[in-house]
């Protein structure tokens, strides 16, 4: 079963919210506020940036998401028992602790668990014009990559557009294209949740499209970001995977 703790980072993100002017329990929490769709909180803000990371159906196991989670709600059960028993901080925060679990998934995805479908050019090239094909109309993409089992996109949402409804738009294109490329029939190519961070401020946007160019560097895919075809920081003729 999926950890359904309380989590002092959301309440510390309501905070952040009402203090830019925006209510978490707004009346459309797609554009401004914190909703859940199954396990994931997702936090949004009208007119920020955002770093997205979707994955295919198989490349993290429930059992190990669940591993995972679990250990994170217990740090962060420690974390509020050490505050409230003694009222002082303690060696780590909230931010370090969530950091530290998306590190254990982005290693995990790395070490490319599934059938990495996307690690096939003709997918690759699928999900790459999807991101590319409405950049200037419904978003501003500032950095992606497609990974063999998973995708990262920083973008910015143009007025009367959603994280939620931009990423959905992605998937549902992409699976179509990607089943009938493998022959598959009525199974499901991504995972359902998808993981959206809204980036606060620019040494953070910095780090976000660093991270996700050099996201085939670190998982040994190649030697430079400039080296992967599927990527934003693809400079031409570099060798195929």
């Amino acid at each position: 079963m999926i950890p359904q703790d309380p989590n002092p980072r959301l309440d510390r993100v309501a905070h952040e919210l009402r203090a830019t002017g925006a209510q978490p329990k707004a009346a459309s929490p797609l554009r401004t506020g914190i909703h859940s769709r199954g396990y994931l909180p997702h936090v949004k803000r009208e007119g920020a940036a955002y770093f997205v990371t979707f994955r295919l159906a198989d490349s993290l196991p429930t059992a190990v998401l669940t591993r995972f989670l679990g250990e994170r709600a217990e740090r962060l059960r420690c974390l509020e028992a050490r505050q409230s028993g003694t009222g002082m901080k303690s060696g780590e925060d909230a931010e370090t602790i969530e950091r530290d679990y998306r590190r254990k998934v982005e290693r995990f995805l790395d070490s490319g668990c599934g059938e990495c479908w996307l690690g096939r050019a003709e997918i690759a090239d699928v999900v790459a014009d999807s991101l590319r094909f409405f950049d200037g109309q419904r978003y501003q993409l500032q950095a992606w990559v497609v990974m063999p089992n998973h995708v990262h996109a920083v973008f910015w949402p143009l007025p009367n557009f959603t994280v939620s409804g931009i990423v959905q738009s992605w998937k549902r294109h992409t699976a179509r294209h990607a089943n009938e490329l493998l022959g598959r029939i009525g199974q499901p190519f991504w995972q359902r949740e998808s993981f959206d961070h809204w980036i606060r401020d620019e040494r953070e946007h910095a780090r976000c499209r660093g991270y996700t160019v050099r996201n085939p560097v670190l998982a040994r895919l190649c030697r430079e970001p400039e080296q992967w075809r599927w990527s934003s920081a693809w400079q031409g003729d570099a060798p195929k995977p």
